[in-house]
């Protein structure tokens, strides 16, 4: 790891994308496949967000956010969540100890899993809503309250939570509005047949290689703070606004499918996602702006669980999916977007 850092941007820009590019050389030795995941996962962490990742059991999920770690030089801890969990378990709490040399009883806090730069919630959906609502708060004020104080979360923090999408019987599904405060929500899906005989070739050949870390903290922080001043074109700010405001039903701007099949549409945190995601994305890629592809390529993660199918989408078989794709197909990327002008 290099401990001095650019002097210039221009220098952070190609050091941070030299850096992804040995994160994932390393990865690949222990991760076939899922170049897309990964991709996303680094983006919510430079752009200081949390993702949801979603995959049928077996996908190397764990393994994945375990080596992700290592690679980045982070402490990590995971949480198995179950419907016994109560928030104390996620976010930590106060015991009566005794001082050893004053013999006098006092409470010590004892810090829960929370408190590490990269947390693994494996299968949040199957623990009671208030467990959830404690960790989902402690994401979004990064801190956590307990015995009258307040205390800071570390930096980075990356909470990468995994839902199984085919057990539903028994689990506790996320409100929508818990649902939004995901930066993404990510979609692991099956390897290709290549992809699947690379596995099974390396598992079954011997114990994994260990990782050696490419980024520490201080490093991934620099990023983040790049990923804030990178500039952002009208034209990409515009079109970012004019596929989260076409979301929405009952509006001037929405298109008829819209207006037959959603129940509701994405908030301003869609735009706020789309946009600090294509900044995220082009320092990745050693690019020193986001353009209209960034936030086409990166709109469904970005908005699949920001907007909500209505029953008749649903009779018709029209989900999430297929509504950001008919989205995509709708609203023009090659539109020359402005600053809107004040409404009367």
């Amino acid at each position: 790891m290099n401990d001095s850092p650019p002097q210039t941007d221009e220098q952070a820009v190609a050091a941070c994308h030299a850096s992804y590019q040995r994160i994932c050389d390393e990865l690949g030795r222990v991760i076939i496949g899922q170049q897309e995941v990964i991709q996303q996962v680094m983006i919510a962490l430079l752009a200081r967000g949390h993702a949801l990742l979603e995959g049928v059991p077996g996908l190397a999920k764990t393994l994945l956010i375990r080596s992700l770690a290592a690679s980045l030089d982070l402490s990590f801890k995971r949480i198995q969540f179950t419907p016994d969990l109560m928030p104390s378990d996620v976010t930590g709490t106060e015991v009566i100890q005794e001082d050893p040399d004053t013999r006098l009883r006092g409470y010590h806090f004892l810090p829960g899993p929370i408190f590490s730069h990269l947390l693994l919630a494996d299968e949040i959906n199957r623990t009671p809503p208030k467990t959830q609502a404690a960790m989902l708060e402690a994401m979004q004020e990064g801190q956590v309250s307990a015995g009258g104080q307040e205390r800071q979360l570390p930096r980075p923090f990356l909470v990468l939570a995994t839902q199984n999408p085919l057990e539903q019987e028994g689990t506790y599904p996320l409100p929508e509005a818990q649902l939004d405060r995901f930066l993404l929500y990510v979609r692991v899906e099956y390897p290709t047949s290549q992809e699947e005989w690379d596995i099974a070739s390396q598992v079954t050949g011997g114990d994994p290689p260990a990782l050696s870390p490419v980024l520490g903290a201080n490093e991934i922080i620099a990023m983040q703070d790049l990923v804030q001043r990178i500039p952002v074109p009208d034209q990409v700010l515009g079109y970012a606004l004019a596929l989260v405001r076409a979301s929405r039903p009952n509006t001037n701007e929405s298109p008829d499918f819209v207006q037959q099949w959603v129940n509701w549409g994405a908030g301003p945190r869609g735009v706020l996602a789309l946009v600090q995601c294509a900044k995220a994305k082009a320092l990745l890629d050693g690019r020193y702006h986001p353009t209209v592809n960034d936030v086409r390529e990166l709109a469904r993660p970005a908005l699949r669980h920001r907007i909500a199918a209505n029953y008749a989408a649903q009779a018709n078989q029209v989900d999430n999916e297929r509504l950001l794709e008919m989205l995509l197909e709708t609203v023009p990327h090659d539109q020359v977007y402005e600053r809107p002008s004040e409404e009367a």
